[in-house]
C-alpha cells in the first residue's frame, strides 16, 4: 500500500535539511511525503537560557513538544527530531520509528579571528554557547575564559559571532556539516564529550499507526541505535534531562561498544568521569553500568545543582 505521509519539522534550515532527507528516503521506498513546519517553544522563546525553559516544560522537550503534540493530535504522520533534543521518555502513544546513520557527534569551536587564543593561558577569551554542558566543560578546561549565553538557529548564532566581539562559539559538528558550513580550520573538540545522541536524526510516529511504523522501520540504522541507546541510558539513569551538563559517547570496537560519560557542576569546577566496554548487543546494560559508576562518585548532586541553577 502506497502511503502519503506528512512529515513534521521545525522551520530552521538545519531542521528542514533533516526533514527533507527523511522525506527523500521515504520517497525512495515508493511512498509520498510532504513537509509541514511547526514552530517549537525553543524556536519562539529565544531570549532566555535553554535550561530555564526546560525546567518549565518538565522533560517534555524544548524543541520537540510542539511536534509531538501535533503528531499525537493527528496533524502529521511522523516527526523528525535531532535525537539529542528528545526526552528519554517519549510522550504516551508515540514511539521511536527509526534512527538515521549518525553524523560526526563532536562539538566544534568556530572562531571569529582564529583559534590562536587557545594557546594563550592568560588571555581572557569570551566564548559563547547556550548549552549548559558546553558552558560547564569550557569553564572546567579554560577557567580564565568568560562563557556567555548564545541562542538561535545555526545561521543566527554564526551571524552573532562574526558581527560581535566574542572570540569563539561552540557548535555541533553535525549541523555545520549538514549545512555545508564546516571548515577544516575549525577545531573539533574531541576532548569534550558530546550530548547523548548528538549527530543522530530520530523519526517518531504514533505507536498505534502500524502502516507508518512499518514503512519507516527499514530506515533504522543498527549501529546508531545501539550507540545512542547506551548514551541515552546514562542520561535516563542520571535523570538529567536534555539540558543537563552530561556528556556521553559510545564508539564501536569490533563487536563491542566503548562508552565514556562525564558530568560537570554548572560552574565547571567539578567533573566526574566513567567508562566501560561491553557487548554491542547490550547497550542498555552498558549505559546503566556507566551511569551507576557516575552516581557512585556523586553525580546526582551535580545534576541537581544544574536544575536549581536554571
Amino acid at each position: 500500500m502506497r502511503l502519503h505521509l506528512t512529515v513534521g519539522t521545525r522551520s530552521s534550515q538545519l531542521a528542514l535539511w533533516q526533514a527533507q532527507w527523511v522525506a527523500t528516503l521515504i520517497r525512495r521506498t515508493g511512498h509520498a511525503a510532504e513537509l509541514r513546519t511547526i514552530e517549537s517553544y525553543g524556536d519562539v522563546v529565544t531570549d532566555r537560557p535553554l535550561a530555564e525553559i526546560g525546567t518549565e516544560l518538565v522533560g517534555k522537550g524544548v524543541f520537540t513538544k510542539a511536534l509531538d503534540d501535533a503528531l499525537s493530535e493527528g496533524q502529521i504522520d511522523l516527526a523528525v527530531h535531532s535525537y539529542k533534543d528528545v526526552p528519554t521518555q517519549l510522550p504516551e502513544g508515540l514511539k521511536l520509528a527509526a534512527l538515521l546513520p549518525r553524523e560526526d557527534p563532536h562539538d566544534v569551536l568556530v572562531c571569529r579571528a582564529g583559534a590562536g587564543f587557545l594557546a594563550q593561558p592568560t588571555y581572557p577569551a569570551v566564548v559563547a554557547t547556550g548549552s549548559t554542558r558546553r558552558q560547564a566543560a569550557w569553564r572546567h578546561r579554560y577557567p580564565n575564559h568568560q562563557v556567555v549565553d548564545l541562542r538561535g538557529n545555526v545561521q543566527t548564532r554564526l551571524k552573532k559571532l562574526y558581527e560581535g566581539t566574542w572570540d569563539g562559539a561552540i557548535f555541533a559538528a553535525a549541523g555545520l556539516r549538514r549545512l555545508g558550513l564546516f571548515e577544516p580550520s575549525q577545531p573539533v573538540l574531541t576532548w569534550l564529550l558530546p550530548a547523548p545522541a548528538q549527530g543522530a536524526i530520530a523519526i517518531v510516529c504514533r505507536a498505534a499507526d502500524h502502516p507508518v511504523a512499518d514503512a519507516l522501520a527499514h530506515l533504522n540504522d543498527g549501529p546508531t541505535a545501539a550507540a545512542t541507546l547506551a548514551e541515552r541510558t546514562v542520561l535516563r539513569v542520571l535523570e538529567g534531562g536534555c539540558s543537563a551538563p552530561v556528556g556521553a559517547l559510545a564508539e564501536a570496537q569490533g563487536t563491542e561498544l566503548r562508552l565514556r560519560a562525564e558530568v560537570y557542576s554548572p560552574d565547571g569546577q567539578q567533573r566526574l568521569q566513567a567508562e566501560a566496554t561491553g557487548p554491542a548487543e547490550a547497550p542498555q546494560a552498558l549505559g546503566t553500568q556507566v551511569a551507576q559508576a557516575l552516581l557512585a562518585q556523586g553525580a546526582a548532586a551535580l545534576v541537581t545543582q544544574s536544575r536549581h541553577r536554571a
